[in-house]
């Protein structure tokens, strides 16, 4: 090391407390009481988890396509995300509720309580005919391209006819509605995304499956999951999922959507091993980091040389 990055290294060294070792031994520093951002680190760790979903996914029946949004980092992570040929299912029953309650402020009312009788039932309990009926009030399929539009959805289009259930989407879309419902969207006023989002954590325990696997003691979860047997294909079923899970220190957005699936069972079984990687492997995408790694004096002395 010569005489000059020696001097400078130890004025550095001096400056933040640290002691002077030497060459290949551990600069040992005062208590680190900072955090630095370690950007490399964090996109290492997104494409490493994207390359882990493509393994599981491989190794899975039928399609499955997944979109996780971190609101406290900002980070995403999308396999297949923009994928838009699958099927809602009962997944459709939230937009049919935004629909509803979008109509209703528009009109400056309440809901009746018939409306909000049948909007629990169907968000809670997943009830087809509640559906059935706050569909046609919406107007069907021309009412959920008007929420579509003002969400500003590109992957997702309303079910043929009267079958909401056929309703197609992305998961990208998916995380799109519920980043409107948490951080709010024009059109959607703050009680009514409060409102939906309550009866997404109040889903009855038998249907609370899915993405809720990655979740850990003492996190809430909203969901909403869809799934129906597709007769016409191959005999096979769609099973999707989407939600929020949050709690101290994390917050994050997430779909799942798999169809072609050879059993519901099978549809769910996937769902939640991609939502536990997810849940375990998303720390690590956060560029926020404490204290930077300690220096070696030769290390140190690269830095300093640039």
């Amino acid at each position: 090391m010569s005489g000059f990055v020696r001097y400078v290294l130890v004025g550095l060294l001096a400056g933040s407390g640290a002691t002077y070792l030497a060459p290949g031994s551990v600069v040992a520093a005062a208590p680190c009481t900072t955090r630095y951002q370690d950007e490399t680190a964090a996109e290492e760790a997104r494409r490493e988890l994207v390359v882990e979903l493509g393994e599981l996914v491989a190794h899975r029946p039928g399609q499955i396509a997944v979109m996780v949004k971190d609101l406290i980092t900002g980070a995403t992570v999308g396999y297949r995300s923009t994928r838009k040929d699958q099927i809602t299912a009962s997944g459709s029953k939230v937009d049919i509720l935004l629909t509803l309650l979008r109509q209703a402020r528009a009109e400056h009312r309440e809901l009746t309580a018939a409306e909000q009788a049948s909007a629990e039932d169907m968000i809670r309990h997943s009830d087809n005919r509640a559906a059935d009926d706050l569909y046609r009030r919406i107007g069907g399929a021309a009412g959920l391209e008007s929420t579509y539009r003002q969400l500003g959805f590109t992957d997702t289009a309303p079910g043929p006819s009267h079958f909401w259930g056929g309703t197609t989407t992305s998961p990208a879309d998916r995380v799109r509605l519920l980043t409107a419902l948490v951080k709010g969207s024009p059109g959607l006023a703050l009680e009514d995304r409060a409102y939906a989002l309550a009866l997404m954590e109040q889903v009855e325990p038998a249907q609370k499956w899915g993405i809720s696997a990655g979740a850990r003691p003492g996190d809430r979860v909203a969901l909403k999951n869809g799934w129906t047997p597709r007769p016409f294909v191959h005999d096979t079923w769609a099973v999707t999922s989407y939600g929020r899970i949050f709690g101290p220190g994390r917050d994050f957005l997430i779909s799942v959507q798999s169809d072609i699936q050879p059993s519901m069972e099978s549809g769910v079984f996937t769902i939640e091993q991609i939502s536990k990687l997810i849940s375990n492997r998303l720390p690590a995408l956060d560029p926020d980091r404490p204290c930077p790694p300690l220096l070696t004096l030769d290390r140190a002395a690269r830095l300093v040389r640039g």
